[in-house]
């Protein structure tokens, strides 16, 4: 695996699932005893125009590439999660017959990568 694979499994398994799960779970909640607040929820969406949900599920879309974006932009070592001059380093590491260093901070950033399969 290298870090164009990792990000595009990081978009498939986790962007889209987050996306698909989020809107199933806004449209039709599930368990036997739902909270009233995300009953109050799914009944709004629900009453909204196929316009309005659609709108709704972009930015829940936004949401997750933001969130997504901002991990792997921690893992690259961009947004700094440490103050001071002591600050540590991350290294995302995807071990089988070898070891393939995925956010390699001489190589393009995972951020960067994620940035240009949209």
């Amino acid at each position: 695996m290298d870090s164009e694979k990792f990000v595009s499994i990081i978009r498939e398994v986790v962007r889209n699932i987050a996306i698909e799960d989020t809107m199933d779970n806004i449209k039709d909640p599930p368990g036997r005893k739902v909270p009233e607040s995300e009953l109050i929820r799914s009944n709004w969406f629900n009453a909204l125009s196929d316009i309005d949900q659609d709108t709704v599920k972009s930015i829940v879309e936004d949401a997750v590439d933001e969130a997504i974006f901002g991990i792997l932009s921690v893992l690259d070592g961009t947004r700094a999660i440490e103050e001071g001059d002591d600050k540590g380093t991350l290294v995302l590491v995807h071990e089988d017959k070898s070891k393939v260093v995925l956010n390699d901070p001489d190589a393009i950033g995972l951020h960067d990568l994620y940035n240009a399969a949209e």
